[in-house]
């Protein structure tokens, strides 16, 4: 189990690999300035896909990290 704050530090560094550090900083800023809940936001962010569609983007994102 790795501590909060290795969680952190990665978390900052995956938000700013894939969105740069601009967009990262704002990403961060608008989760802090907003109430949010993280459960609530997932759960509608895939609510218009089907389970095959939910499964064939998990399968593709695996594939990618394979190389």
């Amino acid at each position: 189990m790795i501590t909060d704050t290795e969680i952190k530090s990665r978390g900052c560094e995956l938000l700013a690999q894939h969105l740069g550090d601009i967009e990262a900083e704002r990403f961060i800023a608008l989760i802090q300035r907003e109430p949010f809940d993280y459960t609530q936001w997932r759960q509608q962010l895939d609510r218009d896909l089907s389970i095959r569609e939910i499964s064939d983007r998990a399968m593709a994102t695996r594939l990618a990290k394979r190389g």
